[in-house]
């Protein structure tokens, strides 16, 4: 398991939301969507960083803004703050 930070957040149309976690090097990530619902329901939880299984990561879309975007988080929250 590989401590990966939030990098981003983004609406889709289909009421889903898709997290992205980066690799603290920034090089690697893991897509996933979630429904609008299970967040506001509580059934999922966003936090600043979680666990993700090496088996999970493909290669980052954009390296340098998400080591910018870490090293910001890493700055203002602890890995397990509710984002």
């Amino acid at each position: 398991m590989v401590q990966c930070w939030l990098v981003e957040r983004d609406y889709g149309s289909r009421n889903l939301i898709t997290l992205v976690y980066a690799t603290p090097d920034g090089e690697r990530e893991h897509r996933k969507e979630i429904p609008v619902t299970a967040i506001r329901n509580g059934a999922v939880t966003v936090t600043a960083a979680k666990a993700i299984d090496e088996t999970d990561l493909t290669a980052a879309a954009d390296p340098d803004r998400y080591r910018q975007e870490i090293e910001r988080l890493r700055d203002e929250h602890e890995p397990d703050d509710t984002l």
